[in-house]
């Protein structure tokens, strides 16, 4: 089959109704598009017939994980080029695949499935996420979902975060490591939270256990983590005990709908909410309220999404859904904190730190990359390259400030209105000595 690259070409660029923004390489070693920049390999025919069948970014992402579709060059330069088909052209472009009511997009359409050769399609890659038990973000489909993401190996999430074992967005200076980072986030938290010895901190989501560690060993906290995922409470509870923090630090592997030893004088939710899902916000912040003493203090951080002027037809991301995060879900800054003032708290700080995540990502990608043989082997060829792809992606999409990540203070003010913030309490956002 001469030269499918430059068919391939046209039929996208037919369908799509503008030029494809990268060059492209078939099977068969054509190439075409512009010249000088990444290249976008379609490996294997069967590629196409994954998106023939499963059009959009499913099909994309099947492609991609099964190893049909590959990058030569810049991964984040061909990524942004095709932000704009695949994330704010998609719901246009799927539309046209599906129905092909056009004379010219039909026609397109068929000579696309017989450059695609025999049907049908292949199955969907062994990492993608099969049936799910369960009403959505109810206790048992939650700790599955939880189980997907996390459960694939601590030796893969050591390689790709670090030594500082944290999986949310580091605070950076210039000049500074990803662990600097990772350990001045962390401290940031507690300063916002105000932690002193003694203090008890409800950590929820506590992954690898490095949040308890720090507000134990640095302030002084008695700590209790709660995580749904069984690998992480068995890493967590290693380093804990190899820390010689046994008698402060209690790890859980509990929902914290089931959590009821409050009050709590601080509670550190840090990159957990994105799991919790619109159905159950206001459960989730109702619950945080009434495990906190009067005065205490919440700090949420969390990811976001910008706001659509239809906010009932929001969707997962399906590669995101099928692939990472189960049926993970982002909400509008403003909808998180409305959210979180229905329950009773009174929202002191937020800070945005969208800018920061971008940082972050970009060091974990080169983490993953830079060990590659040895993260296949610590997971899978699919699994590896889901996080690369992942990753990749959501650097790029903090950068085009299509998402953003913020920390949320709220405190639990008593009815005597006394908040206990200093007048300017913003000097948390300033390095001090620990």
């Amino acid at each position: 089959m001469a030269d499918a690259a430059s068919r391939l070409t046209t039929l996208a660029e037919e369908l799509l109704g503008v030029p494809l923004p990268v060059r492209l390489r078939a099977w068969d070693g054509s190439e075409s598009g512009p010249a000088g920049g990444p290249v976008l390999i379609v490996r294997e025919r069967r590629a196409l017939r994954r998106l023939l069948w499963k059009p959009g970014e499913l099909g994309l992402a099947r492609a991609w994980v099964a190893g049909e579709i590959d990058v030569e060059g810049d991964l984040y330069e061909v990524l942004d080029r095709l932000a704009g088909l695949i994330w704010e052209r998609g719901e246009e472009t799927r539309g046209a695949l599906e129905s092909v009511r056009d004379p010219k997009l039909r026609a397109a359409a068929r000579a696309l499935l017989k450059l695609a050769g025999p049907f049908p399609p292949p199955a969907p890659p062994a990492e993608e996420v099969r049936r799910r038990s369960g009403s959505r973000h109810s206790k048992r489909r939650d700790k599955q979902a939880i189980s997907h993401h996390y459960d694939v190996g601590n030796d893969f999430y050591e390689l790709v975060l670090g030594p500082s074992m944290v999986y949310s967005c580091a605070y950076w200076t210039e000049g500074g490591t990803l662990e600097d980072a990772q350990r001045d986030k962390l401290d940031l938290v507690a300063r916002k939270l105000n932690l002193k010895k003694g203090d008890r901190l409800l950590d929820v989501g506590c992954g690898w256990g490095s949040m308890a560690i720090h507000a134990a060993r640095a302030y002084g906290a008695q700590v209790v983590g709660i995580t749904l995922s069984r690998e992480q409470a068995a890493f967590a509870r290693k380093r804990i005990a190899e820390e010689g923090l046994t008698d402060r630090i209690e790890i859980r592997v509990q929902d914290y709908r089931d959590v009821k030893d409050g009050p709590y004088d601080a509670i550190s939710s840090i990159g957990m909410a994105e799991h919790v899902g619109a159905v159950r916000y206001r459960e989730y912040a109702d619950t945080l309220y009434a495990l906190l003493k009067p005065g205490g203090r919440l700090l949420n951080h969390q990811i976001s999404r910008r706001p659509t002027p239809d906010e009932e037809a929001y969707e997962v991301d399906t590669f995101i859904d099928a692939y990472v995060f189960p049926d993970g879900e982002l909400a509008p800054m403003g909808r998180t904190l409305t959210t979180l003032e229905d329950a009773g708290f009174e929202v002191r700080d937020v800070e945005a730190l969208r800018e920061h995540y971008a940082l972050t990502l970009r060091r974990w990608v080169a983490n993953l990359e830079g060990d590659w043989s040895r993260a296949v082997r610590n997971t899978s060829p699919g699994r590896a390259r889901i996080w690369r792809l992942y990753m990749a992606a959501s650097a790029v999409s903090f950068e085009r400030n299509r998402i953003g990540v913020n920390q949320f203070l709220a405190v639990r003010t008593p009815e005597s209105g006394a908040s206990g913030l200093a007048l300017r309490p913003r000097v948390w956002s300033e390095s001090q000595g620990r």
